[in-house]
């Protein structure tokens, strides 16, 4: 199957980048494991940052940006890319968004943790959703795009993989192998470009706002091709998710506080001035180290937010879909508090970039939470994630335009995937319970707080465990599960690799035997050197 550009993913970067580059009038393919609409983006409850009012302005947007990002940011990533904004909301826009607005037509601008002014542009509480179906709108109208549903990228097939690499050649793409998961078939799709468009890592603990399919895909196949990846040691735990004892799955968007939602203890005490001046508009690493202080002070399973200030019809107009949720599991915010925990939300790195989404292996591109930028340093500014993939997509359509009019892989002979003699499992059971000590070693060691002692000790565990996964998937036909737990298996080792390397306690990354900041901020690249 042979493609100008194969996409894998299908939320607001991958749609982003697909749309621009057909409308180029290149062959894309989009690849994606489940629906189309299962991504990370149409769980998005908050909304895009971008300065869009007068009151407002890019220095301010940049300030906040770095100040988050606690001194390692890229101040130049930081300034193209807030500067991008505006450009790019016009074109959501003229795509079929409809973001909430005020009487006078204006948007209606939210305010979320670490950010000076209202600059959240927002649908209500489901602005990922109402992206997320404009732009798979735009892609069923485009004759040059064709999307494969229940397909699972599995690897980047690379010139040294296809075993064409001549001395001195550069090592770039030439393919990636897809598992058809509707007809149990390999198929490998030719193409001198990949975009990954992944998502995050989020199902890599015990406990996380994700959706099921956010098992770092991109980042594994990645780093297996030889890419850098960056910063993974900066795990944002959202502060605020719904608690359940059954392991659901909801988030309580950032922006329930921007509208002056409270942070109460066991006791019911407000304890967030205790930890920062800013209260519980502090970013999120703050707010999360917060909560899990209090919860370890005073033996509770959760704090409680507390919005109940606000009427009834406010909030049902406000966050209808919080609302309705914590409504049917009893609980009226405009009246009872909401219990809330700290979960792994959203990764900071990922696989190295620059500004045209370009990786360090020529034709792979990366796009949203999957990218290292720069953007996010050590803690990504709320709705800041958002703004990153549009601008990014925008830029790498240009920049992949300007790549096949000078790529020459034509020439190359792409593999086929070959089973072997390998049989069908009989020993599923094992890798459910892998998943499960997986990401009960991540929760216990690799979570809010760190210690030495902690990572090295799950380092052992997985390491072990990711031996055990390497020979099941040499010696067993793959099937999405056993997919998942390679990529997820090899991003836990990153991680904690990322973390050993950082010897202080910086944004996202708070470790107790480095309390203390360096003065020379640096990023964490990793780079796999034998193939």
């Amino acid at each position: 199957m042979k493609f100008d550009v194969v996409v894998v993913g299908s939320g607001i970067a991958g749609l982003s980048f697909a749309l621009k580059t057909a409308k180029l009038g290149h062959k894309v393919a989009i690849v994606t494991k489940k629906e189309r609409s299962d991504t990370n983006t149409n769980h998005a409850q908050g909304g895009i940052a971008s300065v869009t009012s007068g009151t407002d302005n890019f220095d301010s947007h940049v300030k906040d940006t770095l100040i988050a990002g606690d001194g390692l940011c890229h101040e130049d990533v930081v300034r193209e890319i807030v500067s991008s904004g505006p450009e790019q909301i016009k074109d959501l826009i003229a795509e079929g968004v409809e973001f909430t607005s005020q009487k006078d037509g204006s948007p209606e601008l939210g305010r979320e943790g670490g950010h000076s002014q209202r600059r959240i542009l927002h649908v209500k509480d489901y602005t990922g959703r109402a992206i997320e179906e404009a732009l798979l709108k735009c892609v069923a109208e485009n004759k040059n795009i064709e999307v494969f549903e229940h397909h699972f990228a599995i690897d980047l097939i690379t010139r040294a993989k296809a075993n064409t690499l001549l001395p001195n050649q550069e090592n770039d793409i030439v393919g990636l192998y897809v598992y058809d998961t509707k007809n149990s078939v390999v198929k490998t799709f030719k193409t001198p470009v990949v975009m990954l468009a992944t998502g995050g890592t989020g199902c890599v603990y015990l406990y996380t706002t994700n959706p099921t399919i956010a098992t770092g895909d991109g980042i594994a196949m990645a780093y297996r091709a030889g890419a850098e990846v960056a910063n993974l040691e900066f795990i944002q735990f959202h502060p605020t998710a719904l608690y359940s004892q059954t392991g659901e799955r909801f988030l309580i968007s950032e922006a329930v506080r921007g509208e002056g939602a409270i942070l109460r203890n066991a006791k019911g005490e407000a304890f967030m001035a205790g930890y920062d001046p800013r209260k519980d508009l502090a970013p999120r690493d703050i707010v999360a180290r917060a909560i899990d202080s209090e919860m370890k002070r005073l033996g509770s399973p959760h704090v409680w937010l507390d919005i109940t200030h606000k009427s009834t019809d406010e909030l049902k107009s406000r966050f209808p879909q919080i609302y309705e949720h914590c409504l049917k599991r009893g609980i009226d915010i405009s009246k009872d508090y909401m219990p809330v925990v700290p979960a792994a939300h959203y990764m900071c790195g990922g696989v190295r970039t620059k500004l045209d989404a370009s990786t360090t292996i020529k034709g792979l591109y990366a796009c949203g939470e999957v990218a290292c930028t720069g953007l996010h340093g050590a803690n990504r500014l709320a709705s800041n994630s958002l703004l990153e993939a549009v601008v990014l997509a925008n830029n790498a359509s240009k920049a992949v335009d300007k790549y096949l009019s000078e790529a020459k892989t034509a020439d190359v002979e792409v593999p086929l995937w070959k089973d072997g003699d390998v049989r069908n499992s009989d020993e599923r059971v094992v890798l459910q319970h892998n998943m499960g000590e997986l990401q009960r070693a991540m929760w216990d060691y690799v979570g809010i707080v760190r210690t030495t002692k902690r990572l090295e000790r799950a380092l052992n565990r997985l390491e072990n465990l990711h031996r055990e996964i390497d020979e099941y998937y040499w010696n067993f036909k793959i099937e999405p599960a056993l997919i998942e737990l390679r990529n997820e298996v090899q991003v836990a080792i990153l991680i904690i690799r990322s973390a050993l390397a950082r010897h202080e306690s910086r944004g996202l990354h708070f470790t107790l035997d480095y309390p203390e900041k360096l003065s020379a901020a640096r990023d964490t690249v990793l780079k796999r050197e034998t193939f």
